[in-house]
């Protein structure tokens, strides 16, 4: 029998095995660490087509990527019990500030009603009963392909553009691709084109003009240009818009239940910047920035209710391009200031 002095020893042997292990182990980690994190990079570059112009711009994004994918991570991680998650996308390597500036909705700021005069209109859905309890606009061919704004601040054009096309579909039974660039070079009012715009601004071009070019003809540049539209031929024409009632998600229920709604949100938040999936029930307040089309609402199999939003930052964000956000919220305002201003064009009779 081992005496009790050859025991400890043997635990001690042990003990200092294992220090060593787990050292080696950290230490392999921490190597493995940064020679995957540079490659990560490169492969990143790949997929999202991104160039530099030399190496020191390429090791700043390189750092700014690695601390966004740490805070990716970190937020899965110690947020299992949340009904979304994050992901490395196409914004990866900016900082949150630069993500503001380049994809809301330019200098614009705070959309809603500030700057705007409060319009009044009808609401044709005040009596509709017939509400299904899932719908989505991109099933039954009314939805356009995700687009992208890229680095113009011109969110208010693709959701115009998006209800437009949408009721277009609906009222016609023809799906066009609309120009987005018009309503860029050509509205105006309280409007700046890349530097950010409203939907009402958008809608009245549209209804006094005529109509408005197809995509086709009247390609995205992302830039501002001069205005082009006498010259482009209108394929689709809407008679004026409407207004859901405000802070009642009730209401817009009813309005989406019959064609896409435009909606102002806050999106400026990094949360929303790399959101990949799941029904978003994030922090965020009233403070709407950004513009997007509601195409659709349903329920998870655990009962989660969701409002189905068309982004325009491409296909690589979100799911394919698409929010799922929570639905009938506790606050009047719908989650991230969604039932605050919503709003869809009237197609003629």
């Amino acid at each position: 029998m081992a005496s009790f002095s050859q025991s400890l020893y043997v635990l001690a042997l042990f003990a200092v095995l294992a220090l060593w292990n787990s050292r080696v182990t950290m230490s392999r980690k921490l190597v493995e660490l940064e020679a995957w994190s540079p490659k990560r990079h490169e492969q990143w570059m790949v997929e999202h087509g991104k160039y530099y112009k030399d190496v020191a711009e390429k090791e700043k994004r390189y750092q700014i990527f690695k601390e966004n994918v740490e805070f990716i991570e970190s937020f899965n991680a110690n947020n299992k019990n949340l009904t979304f998650k994050l992901g490395v996308n196409q914004f990866a390597d900016q900082t949150f500030e630069e993500f503001k500036a380049s994809s809301l909705n330019g200098k614009k700021g705070s959309l809603g009603l500030m700057g705007m005069e409060e319009i009044k209109t009808p609401f044709r859905y005040e009596n509709v009963t017939d509400i299904p309890e899932t719908i989505d606009w991109r099933k039954r061919g009314a939805v356009t392909p995700i687009k992208d704004q890229k680095d113009c601040g011109s969110c208010w054009a693709f959701a115009t553009v998006a209800t437009v096309e949408s009721i277009h579909q609906i009222s016609t039974g023809k799906l066009e691709s609309l120009s987005e660039q018009e309503l860029v070079d050509c509205v105006r009012g309280k409007s700046g084109g890349c530097n950010g715009g409203f939907m009402e601004d958008a809608f009245k071009f549209i209804a006094k003009k005529g109509g408005i070019a197809s995509e086709a003809k009247y390609p995205y540049k992302h830039v501002d240009r001069t205005c082009n539209s006498k010259k482009k031929e209108p394929v689709a024409s809407i008679k004026g818009y409407e207004k859901v009632p405000k802070n009642n998600e009730k209401a817009l229920l009813k309005a989406v239940a019959n064609q896409p709604v435009g909606v102002d949100i806050e999106a400026g938040q990094k949360a929303f910047q790399f959101y990949s999936g799941g029904v978003f029930a994030g922090k965020c307040g009233t403070k709407t920035d950004h513009d997007v089309a509601v195409v659709g609402y349903g329920s998870t199999e655990d009962g989660t209710k969701y409002w189905i939003v068309k982004n325009s930052w491409g296909k690589n964000w979100g799911e394919n391009g698409y929010m799922r956000m929570k639905r009938d919220i506790k606050s009047n305002k719908g989650l991230c200031g969604l039932a605050m201003n919503p709003l869809y064009p009237v197609a003629f009779a």
